[in-house]
């Protein structure tokens, strides 16, 4: 009997490429009497991100804060913005194709160019492309042996959105120079029509405080609901969210000594869940009579089940890149971010931010870092996604040239697992088998063999081995003898 194939044809998503490249954005400042340069704050945000043939371009928008000593030594602020347009080349990279864009600054420079000065900042883009694709396989071989298994089959669907955040406080200060804020994604929950996405804004603002700069921080939580008409199941989702736009309006109450502040932030997000289609396929086939040649496809999805939220509060001595002593009278630990990398059992980076202080009756800024180590406990070692948000920073001098330092960082982890599913693409039927004239044979098995297993290596149907040996007892260990009888041909 021939041996013919049953195929199922179906489409997919998935993902094919992270690509990561930097640029230089620079933005240039003339025509300001300013003086020291005592505080820079970058703020990026995706415009746009399209795949093409071997090409992926990516443009995005850089807001740049300076805070500068005028003339006087007054303590003033300068905010200019450009757009930048950029690409990275990869032969994986095709027209149909989907890529999540995700910016960041990776350094800030100031630089002076005579009267002017320029803002020069690396952009860094991460890039994740998803492309559609079909897959072929097999669910049933008519004269073969089969053997048939339940499998999820998974399918990316990405999503993006845009929400507002809104909110009211007063805080002790006469104006606000700079805010700083950074979104993190806490729970990303599908439902029927629509992604939950929920979080913390960690807002750090460098204020004015009775003629001296302060540094003040605020945790505003957030909650939206974004459109995906693809979202059916309930089931938790990958979401990053990034801050597009940044309002501060500020209203100074002399009688009651604050300032009454009204907070709005466009929050941009970007992400993706799995659709699962559950299949009944073939895993594995032989053929009595002849040699089968097979043929596998198989595939390995990262699916984000879980985000693990952590607090943790370091500290610890710090450098400093300029020379600290006790003349100097600390003021406003400004800006502070996180760098970090993945380690075995949990992260390590540094902590950074831009330190003010009076000197000699003037304001002077440097930059410190604090190294940190965090344990992440309860991890998978397939969790990837790592963000770090800092809520708050403070500095002091330990001893005459020693700075010590205290942060409150939010952690989340999106952990999870990798699926893995295998798959007959096509069987191809061979040479015959040399026929066994043996009435009986006696087969030794291996330890750990399953039903199929022997049935395979034997060319017998389970079925036959099983009524031919009703007491074998799978998996096997070994010690078993298994008896084929083979009726007279003729």
């Amino acid at each position: 009997m021939a041996v013919n194939s049953q195929y199922q044809t179906g489409n997919f998503t998935r993902e094919t490429a992270v690509l990561k490249t930097q640029s230089m954005v620079e933005i240039k400042f003339s025509g300001q009497d300013v003086g020291e340069v005592v505080a820079v704050y970058p703020q990026i945000s995706l415009v746009n991100c399209e795949v093409s043939s071997g090409r992926v371009n990516y443009g995005g928008r850089l807001i740049a804060t300076v805070v500068y000593s005028d003339a006087e030594g007054k303590l003033c602020r300068i905010q200019k913005g450009a757009e930048f347009s950029h690409y990275t080349d990869d032969d994986r990279l095709a027209p149909a194709q989907r890529g999540e864009c995700a910016l960041t600054c990776d350094r800030v420079q100031v630089k002076r160019e005579g009267s002017s000065y320029v803002v020069a900042v690396v952009a860094g883009a991460e890039i994740t492309i998803f492309d559609n694709a079909q897959r072929n396989y097999i669910t049933s071989i008519d004269g073969a042996v089969c053997q048939s298994d339940s499998a999820k089959l998974l399918s990316a669907v990405n999503f993006s959105g845009e929400s507002d955040v809104d909110d009211d406080f007063d805080c002790v200060a006469s104006d606000v120079l700079v805010p700083a804020a950074e979104a993190m994604v806490l729970g990303c929950n599908v439902r029927a029509g629509v992604v939950e996405v929920s979080g913390e804004i960690y807002l750090s603002l460098l204020a004015i405080r009775e003629g001296a700069p302060v540094s003040l921080d605020r945790v505003i939580p957030f909650k939206c609901e974004l459109s995906c008409d693809e979202a059916l199941l309930s089931q938790r989702a990958y979401c990053r969210a990034e801050i597009k736009n940044i309002n501060i309006n500020c209203k100074v109450n002399e009688e009651r000594g604050k300032c009454d502040v009204e907070f709005n932030a466009t929050l941009g997000f970007t992400g993706h869940f799995f659709e699962e289609e559950e299949i009944s396929l073939v895993s594995d086939a032989f053929c009595k009579e002849n040699e089968l040649s097979l043929q596998f496809a198989e595939e390995s999805t990262a699916v984000n089940t879980d985000v693990k939220v952590y607090s943790e509060r370091v500290n610890g001595p710090c450098a400093a890149k300029a020379k600290l002593d006790y003349t100097c009278a600390f003021l406003a630990a400004a800006l502070p971010k996180a760098e970090y990398q993945r380690t075995q059992d949990g992260i390590e980076g540094s902590v950074s931010a831009t330190l003010l202080y009076e000197q000699g009756g003037e304001i002077h800024s440097t930059e410190v870092n604090m190294p940190f180590t965090a344990s992440l406990n309860g991890l998978s070692g397939s969790c990837k996604n790592v963000a770090v948000a800092v809520c708050g920073m403070s500095l002091r001098q330990r001893a005459e040239g020693e700075c010590e330092a205290e942060a409150a960082l939010k952690i989340t982890a999106w952990d999870g697992e990798v699926k893995t599913v295998k798959y007959l693409t096509e069987a191809i039927e061979g040479e015959a088998k040399k026929p066994d004239d043996c009435a009986i044979s006696v087969y030794i098995p291996a330890a750990g063999d399953g039903l199929w297993e022997t049935a395979k290596r034997l060319s017998e149907s389970p079925e036959s081995i099983k009524h031919s040996n009703p007491e074998l007892s799978f998996p096997l260990t070994g010690k078993e003898r298994i008896l084929i009888y083979r009726a007279k041909q003729g």
